[in-house]
């Protein structure tokens, strides 16, 4: 059997439908996903490509932008946030932020000091129900992408490309479009997002009291 064929996922991607295409096309070549912290440092150590959060801390890399993930501030069940549908920066102005999206800031959220923010996938990923997540609708999105070095390549490579992208079967594989991180960056600046509207509860903003 050949070696697996490595893809690295950052915390809140979930790549179970390019796996399933994969093992369908190429059920001979085992394709193996690990969970990746350091993205440069999984790529020199044998990850072939990895879905990581642009940009990257690398040069050296070729990035294809995929899609935009919704921002979202997590705090305590009983926070003033839970009544609304979403939230905006402005309202969050007062609050004390906790940095970081591990369980460890989760609890301290949860005891009710502070609030965190983080991706929504990352939330979702988390599975908690003791805290309670919102949209910002007017902060910046992260975005991801596929990521691999410039020198990594070959049709391993070029068929996964095509799976991520949507071809067929029978798609040509020299049909790859990929370019260096800084254009990729650029060219995938988000653009603004309709704001979901709010519950109506009469209630003011979360920042009227700032919470210890």
């Amino acid at each position: 059997m050949p070696d697996p064929f490595v893809i690295g996922v950052v915390a809140g991607v979930t790549p179970d439908r390019w796996v399933r295409v994969w093992r369908e096309r190429l059920p001979e070549v085992p394709l193996q996903v690990v969970p990746v912290g350091d993205v440069q440092e999984a790529l020199r150590s044998g990850v072939a490509m990895v879905f990581a959060r642009l940009p990257v801390d690398a040069e050296d890399v070729h990035v294809i932008p995929l899609w935009e993930e919704t921002p979202v501030v997590v705090a305590a069940k009983d926070h003033p946030v839970k009544v609304f549908d979403a939230v905006t920066e402005a309202d969050l102005a007062d609050e004390e932020l906790v940095p970081g999206w591990d369980d460890a800031v989760l609890d301290i959220v949860a005891a009710g000091h502070g609030i965190a923010r983080m991706p929504q996938s990352v939330f979702r990923g988390t599975g908690r129900r003791d805290v309670v997540a919102r949209p910002i609708t007017d902060a910046t999105s992260t975005r991801i992408g596929l990521v691999w070095l410039r020198d990594t390549g070959g049709p391993l490579v070029d068929e996964f490309i095509g799976i991520v992208r949507g071809r067929t079967a029978n798609s040509s594989r020299g049909e790859v479009a990929a370019e260096p991180q800084e254009a990729a960056t650029r060219r995938s600046a988000p653009a603004g997002r309709a704001q979901p509207k709010r519950a109506r509860t009469g209630r003011k903003p979360p920042s009227a009291g700032r919470r210890r």
